[in-house]
């Protein structure tokens, strides 16, 4: 029996330096717990993080043999979406819990023929493409989570 490496140490983007290997995710695959993973040149290693996480492009994972596996987007299938009134556009995107990556003339979503089209129909000019994907993380911590807590606030008793 084989024993695979294991990741147990997350460092963030920009807290970590040195050689690393590369495993590309893409956005769903990078909400993980536990997990078997492959870095692209093919060495195979072990997720198991004490809690369900966001990984970050750029962030690393550090196996027990000192071994760093640097986390990577991978391309996937998206939309741009552009138009005149960008901020309204996103605002509905928003309004569907919908993972967004805004830049400063358009957002980029992941593929979903609904939403395309309820933006068609809102003016939005919407073209597919396939590129990694690192939205906006959440308001409440980092990354996303898999449901937020509002935090009760002397105004809401």
């Amino acid at each position: 029996m084989t024993t695979l490496p294991i990741a147990q140490t997350l460092h963030r983007k920009g807290h970590w330096n040195g050689p690393a290997l590369t495993c590309e995710l893409d956005y769903t695959e990078r909400f993980l717990r536990r997990k078997r993973l492959n870095a692209v040149s093919g060495e195979a290693f072990v997720v198991d993080l004490a809690q369900t996480t966001s990984l970050d492009d750029g962030d690393a994972l550090e196996l027990d043999n000192g071994t760093l596996v640097k986390i990577s987007a991978s391309a996937e299938a998206l939309y741009k979406v552009s138009g005149d009134d960008l901020v309204r556009l996103a605002w509905h995107v928003g309004n569907r819990h919908t993972p967004c990556q805004i830049k400063a003339n358009h957002l980029l979503i992941q593929a979903d023929p609904v939403i395309g089209h309820m933006l068609e129909h809102l003016g939005a000019t919407v073209a597919p493409l396939s590129a990694p994907f690192t939205p906006e993380g959440g308001a409440y911590g980092h990354g996303r989570t898999h449901a937020h807590e509002h935090v009760a606030t002397a105004h809401e008793h």
